[in-house]
């Protein structure tokens, strides 16, 4: 659709993941000129521009009001005012809350414009030393340990790199789940406090890296991403058949259980579908 005469623009501002050297010039210029300021969490964007100098109105957009607060803000954007999106750290609607907002903006004819600039997930991927050619992000996993384990089994023979965020009260249970649904040796990285004082990276096979997070309390500190090497792309059909039907049955039977039905009717091994 074409941009509405004399509506204002909706700026996608990417915003550093820890950094603040990371604020791009185009960046700060643009969070200087307009109007308001859409953010995540107000306090924690209050001091990013305090930290530059900056003084701009700013409105709260998280995942609890966006619904509500979208549509008098593209009524703001056709009458002529120019916003900036920024979540609390990265590029806006990666794992944060905006596309209601854009989607919006878009329907409405408003002009909305990328301001690229750093993603936790890509600087990871970038650093990390793993197939980067084609990959897939899942953003966080499930806090329940059922959901979470059947959605890691369901990614087993998936061919792609996997991008995982994960938070520091989770991150030794995940890396141990991803162990048995993926094989103790699947090639992975670990990447902490990215672009931080505290910043490691952190590389090997699951079985490994769970148990260096296991034993060493700061790596179990700060913000993750999780990255994992994709199956082969000729994985045996057997194993693949065997978690697919393992994924399933976890729904209503035990671990156990379902991977020993899941062995029998597929021809996989069971250790490879179960880590028991």
């Amino acid at each position: 659709m074409a941009a509405q005469a004399g509506s204002g623009t909706l700026h996608v501002v990417a915003t550093p993941i820890g950094n603040l050297g990371d604020l791009s010039p185009r960046a700060l210029e643009t969070l200087k000129r307009v109007d308001a300021i859409c953010a995540e969490d107000t306090r924690h964007t209050r001091q990013l521009l305090a930290h530059f100098g900056l003084e701009r109105p700013l409105l709260a957009l998280h995942e609890h009001n966006e619904g509500d607060a979208a549509a008098p803000l593209v009524a703001r954007l056709l009458a002529g005012d120019s916003l900036a999106l920024v979540s609390d750290a990265g590029t806006p609607l990666v794992s944060d809350p905006g596309f209601r907002l854009v989607r919006a903006a878009r329907a409405a004819g408003v002009r909305v414009s990328p301001v690229p600039g750093p993603s936790a997930l890509v600087a990871a991927l970038s650093a990390a030393g793993l197939p980067s050619d084609r990959f897939v992000f899942e953003g966080f996993l499930s806090a329940k340990a059922k959901a979470r384990r059947e959605h890691l089994q369901a990614l087993a023979a998936e061919p792609r790199t996997l991008i995982f965020y994960e938070s520091s009260h989770r991150i030794e249970e995940t890396l141990a789940d991803m162990a048995m649904a993926f094989g103790d040796d699947r090639p992975a990285v670990v990447a902490r406090e990215l672009t931080k004082l505290f910043e490691t990276v952190l590389d090997g096979g699951l079985a490994g890296l769970a148990r260096r997070v296991r034993e060493d309390a700061n790596q179990r500190k700060g913000e993750f991403v999780v990255l994992v090497q994709g199956a082969p792309e000729a994985a045996d059909a057997k194993v693949a058949e065997g978690r697919r039907l393992y994924a399933r049955l976890c729904e209503h039977l035990p671990p156990s259980t379902a991977a020993k039905l899941a062995a029998d009717l597929s021809g996989a091994p069971r250790k490879a579908l179960y880590g028991g």
